[in-house]
C-alpha cells in the first residue's frame, strides 16, 4: 500500500511538473509581418510574432516551447482547419512562419499561440490575432485601371526656371470616380482591393474607408520616360518596380440594395511636376470588390470603363505646390446610390504601370497628432498670425467655418519651402469644415489672408500627419537640455517619415535619402518600433539597385535630387546589419546579402592600387559627377577629404559583410572580406596618418580612424590629437553628419565620456543646444542658421544616450536584445538617467541614480532574455540587489571585476542593484 502511495505521489509531481499547472507566461501583442492583424498580406508563408509576459513577475522566466493554431474563421480555431502546429519545443517568439497548408488568394486567417514555460507549463491560449490574403496571382485582377478623360496618359511637364517655378499647365481639378451597383442578398464578406497614383482616397455608399491618408506607400511604380534623358548617369534600370494596393473591410459599408462606391484621385509623387523630380504619368485607379454572400455566391465589382468621372472641388493639388480647393464645385453625395450622375462623363482606360501589384503590407501615413492654436494675432494689414507651438509636417484643419460664396480664404506656412500654400472658396451654404487631402505643408504657425470674421481658436486645429510608428521608448535624464534635444529629434524624424520613407527634410525635396537614412536609423530604432517601416524601406533600396554594376542610388525610390555619394549608396550594407541588430531578424541579412555584395562590387571598381577607395562617378560627357561623389557633409568647420570618407565607408561596407557572411554559414566569403577589410584599414592608415602630427586630422578624421581602430603604435597620439583638437573648439564638436554618428560613441569607448557629455551639453554654435537656444522646436540641417530648420540626420550620433549614458546595448553574438548588455557610463554632472525600449522580447530598461553615498540601478530583462549587469564599485561587497547580498538573490550570478564595475548575470524580471560608495 505504502508503495502505490508513493507511486502515486511520483506520478503526479511528475504531472506538476509537465503541464498541468497553469503557465506563468503569457503571449500577447499577436502581429504578423510586423503588422497588428494585417487586411492584406502576399507571403506565401507569413512570418508571425508574439511577447511573452511574466505572469507575478517571476524572475528567469523564458518559453520552451510554443503551439499556434490557424484556422479559416475564428470559431474554427478550436479544431484549426489551416495549420496546427502541435507543440514545438523552441524559444523562438519572432518570425515563426506559417507551416500549413497552401494558403490562396483572400483566404482569412485567424490564429492564436500558446506556450510552455521554463517549468514546461503552458500557458492559456493567446486573444486571437488575424489576417488576410492578398490577390496573390495576377489572374486574379480583373480590374483595369481608369482614369480622368480630361487627362492623358503622360505627367505632367516640368517647370522652367527656377526652383519656385511653377508648370504652366497643373492636371486640372483632382478627379472623382463612381460606380453604381446592386446587391440583392445577405452579404458575409465584403472586402475592397484597391489603389491609386500617386495617392486616392475610396468611399462606399458617401462615406471614406479607412482613416489612412497619402496612399498607397511610396515606391518605384514603373519605367519614366523621361529618366534617362534628363538624369542619364542613373539608369531606369532598377531591380525591382512594384505599386502597393490596400484591402478594406467594406461589409459595414454596404447593403442591400443600390449601393455606389467612388475614388478621388492626386497626384502625389507619380504626378509631382517638380524640376528635380521625374513624374510617371496621369493619376490613375484599380479596385475590386469582392462581395461574399451567406448563400456562398459571389460578386464581384471592378473599375472598368462603365465607371464615371467628374471633376472635384479640389482645382490643384501637388506635392511640391499645395492644394486649391473651391467649395462651390462640391457635389454632395457624390459616392451614394441615390446621386445624379447624369452630368459624369465615362472614364478613361488607363496603361498599367510596370510595377507589380503588392500588398501594402506597410504601415500608411496617419493623423497621429492634434494641436490647438497657441496663440492667434490679429496683423495690421488684417491677416491673422497663428502660433501652434511646434513645428509639424501635417496640415490645418477648419471646424465649423463659415463663410459668403466666392469668399477666399489663402494660407501661408512659415515652415513652407516649396510645399507649396493652402486656398479655399467658401460656397456660402452654411458652416464647413475641410482639411487637404494630398499634400502635407510644414510649419509650426500659419498666416491667414482674408478670414471672414472674427478667427477664434476652435476654427482651426493642425494635424501633424506621418507614416505611423509606435513610439517605443522612454528616456529621461536629471539634464533638461538633454530631454529637449531628444525632443525635438524625435519630432524631427516623425515630421519625416511619409509614404513609408525616411526624407532629408519633410518639404524642400521629400526625398528618400539613403545617406541621412542610414546615418539616422539606430537613433530611430532606439526610439520607435520601426520593424515594418524599414522592412519596407530597405526592400525600396535593394530594388533600386542596378543589379549589373551594384550601384545603389542616393535615394530609394530614387527620384532625381540634389545628390549623394558612397555613404549614401552604403545603406544597403549598413541599415540591414542595424535592423538585425536591434531586432534579431536572419532574414534581413539573408534578404540583403547579395546587394551587400554588389555595392562592394561596385566600389571596389573606384580603388586604386594602393587600396584607396575615391569615387569619380561621371555623365556622359565624362565630365565628373560632384552632386554623386560627395564625401562628408556640412560640417562647421573645413570637410575632411572625400577620399578618406569613401575609403571608410568600403571598409564599413565590407566589415558588416563579412560578419554577415560568417552569420549565414559563408566561411570562405567570411575570411575574404575580413582580409579585404584589414587591407583596406591599413591603406586607411598608411594614407591619411600624419606621423608629425599623430593625427588623422580635425573634422573627423581621428574619429573614423578611431572607430575602424589604429594600429597600437599610433593610439596614444590620435587620441591625444582628439583631445587636443576638441579642446581647441571649446569642448565643441566640429565635424559633418557622418562623423557625428560616431562621435560621442568612440569618445565613450575610448574613455573620454566627459568630453562627449561636454559636447552634447553645449548651447553655443555649434550644438544641439544652440538650436534650442533659437527656438527650435526640430533638428535643422546646418549647425549654423543657413538651409532647413527640419533635418534629422545629425540626430543619429545621440544613440550615445541610450547605448553608453543610460548604459543599455544588445549583443551582436545574440542580438535583438536576446542577451542585453547594461553597463552605464556615468558622469558627475547628472543625478540620474532612464531609458527603456519595447524589444522583440517585451520591454526592456535601465534607470540609474548617482547619490552622494552609492550608486542606484534597476533594470528590466524581458521574458526570454537574459543580460550581463556591470554595476559601478569598487568591489562585489559593496554591491546588493533587492536590499539583499548578491549571492542570496535570485537568478543573479557573480561573474567579476572588470574595469571598475562588478559584474553579473541575470535571467528576465526586475532588479534593483546599489553599490554602496
Amino acid at each position: 500500500m505504502r508503495l502505490l502511495l508513493l507511486l502515486s505521489l511520483a506520478i503526479l509531481a511528475s504531472c506538476t511538473t509537465n503541464g498541468n499547472e497553469p503557465g506563468k507566461i503569457s503571449p500577447v501583442d499577436l502581429t504578423c509581418e510586423y503588422l497588428e492583424n494585417p487586411s492584406v498580406v502576399d507571403v506565401a508563408h507569413p512570418r508571425l510574432a508574439w511577447i511573452n509576459t511574466s505572469i507575478g513577475n517571476e524572475r528567469g522566466q523564458r518559453q520552451t516551447a510554443w503551439q499556434v493554431r490557424v484556422a479559416s474563421s475564428q470559431e474554427g480555431l478550436e479544431k484549426p482547419d489551416l495549420w496546427d502546429s502541435k507543440k514545438v519545443d523552441s524559444e523562438q517568439s519572432d518570425r515563426v512562419e506559417y507551416q500549413g497548408k497552401t494558403l490562396t488568394s483572400r483566404t482569412e486567417c485567424w490564429w492564436q499561440v500558446r506556450v510552455w514555460d521554463k517549468n514546461g507549463n503552458p500557458s492559456d491560449w493567446s486573444e486571437p490575432g488575424k489576417w488576410r490574403m492578398g490577390l496573390l496571382e495576377a489572374s486574379d485582377w480583373k480590374a483595369q485601371w481608369i482614369g480622368a478623360p480630361w487627362q492623358g496618359e503622360e505627367a505632367l511637364p516640368k517647370p522652367g526656371g527656377g526652383p519656385d517655378g511653377r508648370p504652366k499647365e497643373f492636371a486640372g481639378p483632382a478627379p472623382m470616380l463612381r460606380k453604381e451597383f446592386e446587391i440583392t442578398k445577405e452579404i458575409d464578406k465584403a472586402v475592397a482591393y484597391v489603389t491609386g497614383l500617386g495617392y486616392f482616397e475610396f468611399y462606399a455608399n458617401g462615406k471614406k474607408v479607412g482613416d489612412d491618408v497619402l496612399v498607397p506607400n511610396q515606391t518605384n511604380y514603373g519605367k519614366r520616360p523621361g529618366l534617362n534623358t534628363s538624369y542619364i548617369n542613373v539608369q531606369d534600370d532598377f531591380r525591382r518596380y512594384k505599386v502597393m494596393y490596400l484591402a478594406y473591410d467594406v461589409k459595414e459599408h454596404l447593403k442591400q440594395g443600390k449601393n455606389a462606391i467612388g475614388s478621388i484621385l492626386g497626384n502625389g509623387f507619380y504626378n509631382p511636376a517638380k524640376f528635380w523630380t521625374e513624374g510617371y504619368g496621369s493619376t490613375r485607379f484599380l479596385g475590386q470588390v469582392h462581395i461574399t454572400y451567406t448563400d456562398g455566391t459571389e460578386d464581384v465589382i471592378v473599375s472598368d470603363e462603365s465607371w464615371k468621372a467628374s471633376q472635384s472641388p479640389i482645382l490643384m493639388d501637388m506635392v511640391y505646390y499645395g492644394e486649391v480647393y473651391d467649395a462651390r464645385k462640391e457635389q454632395p453625395g457624390w459616392s451614394t446610390a441615390d446621386f445624379d450622375q447624369s452630368s459624369w462623363e465615362p472614364v478613361a482606360k488607363r496603361k498599367a504601370p510596370e510595377g507589380e501589384l503588392v500588398a501594402h503590407t506597410a504601415y500608411p501615413d496617419k493623423v497621429t497628432e492634434r494641436l490647438e492654436p497657441v496663440s492667434i494675432e490679429k496683423l495690421d494689414n488684417g491677416n491673422y498670425k497663428v502660433d501652434f507651438g511646434v513645428e509639424i509636417s501635417g496640415w490645418v484643419r477648419f471646424n465649423n467655418v463659415e463663410g459668403p460664396e466666392g469668399h477666399q480664404i489663402d494660407i501661408s506656412f512659415n515652415g513652407n519651402l516649396y510645399s507649396g500654400d493652402n486656398t479655399y472658396i467658401f460656397n456660402g451654404k452654411g458652416p464647413t469644415s475641410y482639411a487637404p487631402r494630398f499634400n502635407w505643408f510644414v510649419f509650426s504657425g500659419i498666416e491667414i489672408k482674408n478670414w471672414p470674421g472674427e478667427l477664434k481658436k476652435e476654427h482651426l486645429t493642425a494635424e501633424a500627419v506621418n507614416t505611423y510608428v509606435e513610439e517605443s521608448a522612454v528616456f529621461e535624464t536629471s539634464n533638461q537640455l538633454f530631454n529637449d534635444i531628444n525632443k525635438i529629434w524625435r519630432r524631427s524624424q516623425t515630421d519625416n517619415m511619409h509614404g513609408g520613407i525616411a526624407s532629408d527634410c519633410p518639404h524642400r525635396e521629400r526625398s528618400g535619402y539613403t545617406g541621412d537614412g542610414q546615418v539616422a536609423c539606430s537613433m530611430v530604432m532606439h526610439n520607435f518600433d520601426t520593424k515594418n517601416f524599414y522592412y519596407k524601406w530597405i526592400q525600396d533600396m535593394y530594388e533600386a539597385q542596378n543589379v549589373e554594376t551594384g550601384y545603389v542610388p542616393n535615394g530609394a525610390p530614387w527620384q532625381p535630387g540634389c545628390g549623394g555619394g558612397v555613404a549614401w549608396g552604403a545603406a544597403i550594407c549598413i541599415m540591414p546589419w542595424e535592423f538585425y541588430t536591434q531586432y534579431g531578424a536572419l532574414d534581413m541579412l539573408e534578404d540583403n546579402y547579395d546587394g551587400m555584395q554588389g555595392y562592394i562590387r561596385y566600389m571596389q571598381t573606384w580603388v586604386d592600387e594602393d587600396g584607396i577607395m575615391f569615387s569619380q562617378r561621371r555623365n556622359g560627357s565624362g565630365e565628373i559627377l560632384k552632386w554623386f561623389n560627395l564625401g562628408e557633409w556640412v560640417s562647421p568647420g573645413e570637410l575632411i577629404p572625400d577620399d578618406m570618407v569613401h575609403t571608410f565607408y568600403f571598409w564599413h561596407c565590407v566589415e558588416i559583410a563579412s560578419k554577415t557572411a560568417r552569420i549565414l554559414g559563408k566561411k570562405g566569403e567570411a575570411e575574404a572580406y575580413e582580409s579585404l577589410a584589414e587591407t583596406t584599414r591599413h591603406a586607411f592608415m598608411k594614407k591619411f596618418y600624419n606621423p608629425e602630427t599623430g593625427s588623422y586630422g580635425k573634422g573627423g578624421g581621428n574619429i573614423l580612424a578611431l572607430r575602424m581602430g589604429v594600429p597600437p603604435g599610433q593610439y596614444d597620439q590620435v587620441k591625444a590629437a582628439l583631445i587636443a583638437d576638441i579642446k581647441a573648439d571649446n569642448g565643441h564638436l566640429d565635424i559633418g553628419i557622418f562623423g557625428t554618428r560616431f562621435f560621442f560613441e568612440v569618445l565613450a569607448s575610448n574613455g573620454l565620456n566627459d568630453l562627449a557629455y561636454e559636447a552634447l551639453n553645449k548651447t553655443d554654435e555649434p550644438s544641439f543646444g544652440h538650436w534650442l537656444e533659437l527656438g527650435s522646436t526640430t533638428t535643422r540641417e546646418h549647425w549654423s542658421e543657413d538651409g532647413s530648420f527640419n533635418h534629422p540626420m545629425f540626430g543619429g550620433g545621440l544613440v550615445w544616450l541610450y547605448k553608453n549614458l543610460a548604459g543599455m546595448q544588445t549583443d551582436i553574438t545574440n542580438p535583438g536584445y536576446k542577451h542585453i548588455i547594461f553597463r552605464p557610463q556615468p558622469v558627475d554632472e547628472l543625478d540620474f538617467v532612464t531609458y527603456s525600449n519595447k524589444t522583440i522580447y517585451g520591454q526592456a530598461g535601465i534607470t540609474w541614480k548617482n547619490q552622494p553615498n552609492d550608486f542606484q540601478m534597476d533594470v528590466t530583462v524581458p521574458v526570454g532574455s537574459t543580460a550581463t549587469v556591470y554595476i559601478p564599485a569598487s568591489e562585489k561587497e559593496a554591491v546588493t540587489e533587492g536590499g539583499e547580498k548578491t549571492e542570496n538573490s535570485a537568478s543573479v550570478n557573480f561573474k567579476g571585476m572588470e574595469e571598475g564595475y562588478a559584474v553579473f548575470e541575470v535571467g528576465s524580471g526586475n532588479y534593483n542593484f546599489v553599490a554602496k560608495k
